[in-house]
């Protein structure tokens, strides 16, 4: 089912595996392209004639009243209410230690310099409906802007048959206090916050998870307004040696195959008879689950165990793939941490298992996927803030630069920037 690779053998393996990252559909960009245009020459009215098309209702209103979100959240059973509540309070408090202040430093004569930092004003959070809502996700992209102080967060998500969103969105979003929560979805969701429409304002920065009409839709828009990031098809690796146990890892690759058919599972060891135990452990759960259609799909084509002569070649194979999710189930996870470079998220030792960063520990799920976590990071408090250079120049101090920065003007050719200098010096 998953396919056993030898690290001297493990380059076509590892070409089919990041080839799943290539660009979009041109089919889909097509379609997302002409949606989008729709949105932002007819906005309400080509909202309301997609959304008809797409998810089969016409909502009465496009904005879902608070009362329809407080009757979701009181219909929501106590458990699940208790379970969201948890995990809130941990993502919350994880992400308060991320805030950041405004600083100014005193730089002599008088002179203030510093860094404003000023949340942004409005951003809209995409929610996927249907089957495919995760609670999860809403927390995970809602609390961050609200610890950074957004002042309006503006929600979106496909209606069903009702014509409001998922019932679990409502009640999710009532928990946060979000109150601006409106039944539509798909590019045309992405287009009404990028451009506004008479019942769904502009905003100023787009975050949350979609499909491929979604994703091409937010790159059709960035510009206008900022984006979180084009993401890909989830992925794992695992690094694990002679300690791991390997139903916990073969149960690990899992947790994310099943997401999709793109999704990618690798275990990477040096350890042979772990990964044909973990080969075995696959076959005998991969028929017992739900999702064992996608699984049957995912893991031949973008699943691999690799290995590898040592542990030093299994880093360096896991800094090469720079994954989205990376366990590290040795001996010693700590100090094997210090040798990664590249991921997005480290989950260390045996009971640190991907799910627990997917629903509740704290630290954010949204995180980099093909190979972008050699630049890129976890979604955060930070993605929702502007920094703002403040200076505050005295008399003294232009007297004394002013004729350097007169000259580096003029080298520059930029004779405008040397003489809104040297009038002052004029003066001076």
């Amino acid at each position: 089912m998953i396919p056993v690779v030898e690290y001297a053998e493990r380059a076509e393996k590892l070409e089919a595996i990041l080839s799943r990252q290539a660009s979009f559909d041109p089919e889909v960009d097509a379609a997302a392209q002409a949606i989008v245009e729709a949105v932002r020459e007819q906005g309400d009215a080509a909202v309301l004639a997609l959304t008809e098309r797409f998810d089969g209702v016409r909502p009465a209103s496009l904005k879902t009243p608070p009362e329809a979100l407080a009757d979701a959240f009181d219909a929501m059973e106590p458990a699940m209410r208790r379970i969201i509540a948890d995990a809130a309070a941990n993502i919350r408090r994880f992400h308060e230690k991320q805030q950041q202040q405004s600083w100014f430093m005193d730089d002599g004569d008088g002179v203030l310099l510093g860094q404003r930092v000023v949340p942004l004003e409005r951003v809209g959070l995409y929610v996927p409906g249907g089957t495919a809502f995760y609670p999860s996700s809403l927390l995970m992209n809602a609390i961050p802007a609200q610890v950074a102080g957004v002042e309006e967060i503006h929600l979106v998500s496909p209606p069903g048959p009702d014509g409001r969103p998922h019932p679990l969105v409502q009640a999710t979003a009532h928990f946060l206090g979000l109150r601006h929560v409106y039944a539509v979805g798909g590019a045309q969701a992405i287009a009404a916050l990028a451009f506004g429409t008479a019942s769904i304002p502009k905003v100023d920065k787009i975050v949350g998870p979609g499909n491929a009409y979604v994703a091409a839709a937010k790159k059709l828009v960035f510009g206008p307004v900022a984006i979180d990031a084009l993401a890909g098809p989830s992925e794992i690796v695992i690094l694990a040696d002679e300690t791991a146990d390997p139903e916990f890892v073969a149960a690990d690759l899992l947790s994310q195959a099943e997401h999709d058919v793109r999704a990618s599972a690798i275990l990477v060891t040096p350890h042979r008879p772990l990964a044909w135990a973990v080969c075995e452990h696959l076959a005998r759960m991969i028929p017992t689950l739900e999702r064992r259609a996608i699984l049957e799909q995912s893991l031949p084509a973008y699943g691999a165990c690799i290995i590898t002569e040592t542990l030093a070649q299994a880093v360096e194979m896991v800094n090469d793939l720079a994954p989205e999710h990376l366990e590290l189930i040795v001996r010693d996870p700590w100090r094997m941490m210090t040798g990664i470079k590249h991921a997005g998220a480290i989950f260390l030792g045996p009971y640190s298992s991907e799910p627990v960063g997917d629903y509740f520990a704290g630290p954010n799920h949204v995180l980099p996927t093909g190979g972008t976590a050699r630049y890129a990071s976890a979604l955060g408090v930070d993605d929702f803030l502007r920094k703002q250079s403040i200076i505050a120049y005295t008399r003294d101090r232009l007297q004394t630069t002013g004729p350097d920065i007169v000259t580096f003007a003029e080298r520059e050719a930029l004779t405008a920037h040397a003489h809104a200098i040297q009038v002052r010096l004029n003066r001076l």
